[in-house]
């Protein structure tokens, strides 16, 4: 099979160049140099992960617009080499947004449309995409949609969605893997009326937090090795390593992203107490989730609210992954509740009227899988081919889409560009309660098959990109690409 890049194998040595697919080939790109930037680090001898909870939490910077006019607020965004304190005393070379690790935090509003100007000073191409947003195919971020070395482009953001938590990162083909996991990602929050009008934790109690893992060489580097989810053992939130954040004894809502290329999570509190889950991707749920646990795969995003208020002040309380077979990855986060304060916020009954769940007018099978051997992942059995559109749909139509993991050990996910879903089944039975909302994400455990329903925009038409979202696997040609077509 080829690469599934314009040609095969001659398509990926036309983005990244010879001496990175040979880096590919042989097994991993480590100790590369990226974008200008070589990934050694700078430090007095021997870098150290340090003991968990042993630094502060940063809650990621917010962007601020260069400008904004009667309808529209404009961003400039400057994807360059950069360099970041993630372990203490140590200067690690990343790739960043305007220097930042995360990227920053754009805050929107419904109806109010974002440009955002990405300028690019790394050495290889780059394309921005808005994960879960909707968009016109020309600002959708495709991973041919390239934005090449010392050049710039506008994308446009009409913001006409409800209320989110969505996120933007770099998807270059073949490049997008190594990009993100170097730092090419950041958060996007978009706000509504109807979400403000309902008194949820806002302002500095509103507070993202970004998941990943990440592997550190010796000096401090990032480690990149494709595929290599055993050796990413560090846990990173905003940029730091397992650390603790300082909550004051009241709620806080959390709007927690799966940035990680391959790492699932499972968030739950080490007391075993619960919390309230309140949006899926796409926005608010119907009502409040009361449980112990929501499960996150890469790129899937979750916002709940932890009342603090129940716990006396001097307690810790850590974030921890249930999903860890670890003791150095089982803690996440821990939050070192303070003195309490006057909190007004609530969390009502109902939240948001969900869509009706209309009737579908066609039905379509994905099947996952990916070759061990060789490292390439395939959709219904093809890679992925930018001159190819795998099927075309119609203009606002509605779909059953059954995703069917073939893999019985390796997990996958899939997102789809541009639409949202509502899960219908796992296995033929119902979906897990954390998915009781609109979506964009959905993960697919082996040789697990799950049933959506899948809305498309009514207003765009053009083409539109489905992959796994384990970032590792999408850059190996886990993606396939759809039209859609106006009516008539």
């Amino acid at each position: 099979m080829g690469w599934g890049c314009g040609g095969g194998l001659a398509g990926i040595v036309g983005i990244l160049g010879r001496r990175a697919v040979l880096g590919l080939v042989a097994g991993g790109l480590a100790g590369r140099v990226v974008g200008g930037a070589a990934s050694g680090a700078s430090g007095a001898g021997r870098a150290r992960v340090p003991p968990p909870f042993s630094v502060p939490m940063a809650v990621p910077v917010e962007a601020r617009p260069v400008r904004s006019t009667r309808d529209a607020d404009h961003y400039r965004l400057v994807a360059a080499p950069a360099v970041a304190e993630i372990l203490p005393g140590v200067r690690t070379p990343v790739l960043a947004y305007n220097g930042a690790f995360p990227g920053p935090t754009i805050r929107a509003r419904a109806g109010r449309r974002v440009v955002v100007e990405h300028v690019n000073h790394l050495g290889e191409p780059t394309t921005v995409h808005l994960h879960g947003g909707e968009v016109s195919p020309e600002d959708d971020g495709g991973p041919m949609d390239l934005v090449e070395p010392g050049r710039g482009r506008r994308y446009h953001y009409a913001n006409g969605q409800r209320a989110a938590t969505l996120w933007y990162h770099d998807h270059a083909h073949h490049l997008e893997s190594e990009h993100v996991y170097r730092g090419l990602a950041g958060a996007y929050l978009l706000h509504d009326e109807c979400e403000v009008g309902l008194g949820l934790p806002s302002g500095r109690f509103d507070v993202p937090i970004v998941l990943r893992d990440a592997r550190f060489g010796d000096d401090g580097s990032l480690v990149y090795i494709p595929e290599d989810f055993r050796g990413r053992n560090t846990i990173l939130v905003n940029g730091r390593p397992q650390p603790y954040f300082r909550v004051a004894a009241r709620k806080y809502r959390f709007r927690v992203l799966n940035a990680a290329n391959m790492r699932f999570f499972k968030v739950e509190l080490s007391t075993g107490d619960h919390f309230l889950q309140i949006a899926t991707d796409r926005g608010l749920m119907r009502a409040p989730l009361t449980t112990t646990s929501v499960p996150l795969s890469p790129g899937e995003r979750a916002d709940i609210v932890v009342d603090f208020s129940r716990y006396a002040p001097g307690q810790r309380v850590v974030l921890r992954d249930g999903f860890s077979t670890r003791p150095s990855t089982d803690g996440i986060l821990r939050f070192d509740v303070c003195g309490r304060v006057r909190d007004c916020s609530r969390v009502p009954e109902r939240l948001a009227i969900l869509p009706a769940l209309r009737p579908a007018t066609a039905d379509r099978e994905f099947r996952l899988s990916m070759d061990k051997k060789t490292g390439m992942g395939f959709i219904n059995g093809r890679a992925y081919d930018s001159g190819r559109i795998d099927f075309t749909v119609e203009r606002g139509a509605v779909e059953t889409w059954r995703i069917v993991n073939e893999n019985q050990v390796i997990q996958h996910n899939f997102h789809v560009h541009l639409a949202d879903f509502r899960v219908l089944d796992r296995n033929g039975g119902p979906p897990m309660p954390t998915e009781d909302g609109l979506k964009d994400t959905v993960m697919v455990r082996p040789g697990e098959s799950v049933g959506v329903r899948v809305a498309f925009h009514p207003a765009y038409t053009g083409d539109y990109i489905y992959h796994c979202h384990i970032v590792d696997h999408s850059a190996m040609g886990m993606m396939g690409q759809f039209r859609i077509a106006g009516r008539g």
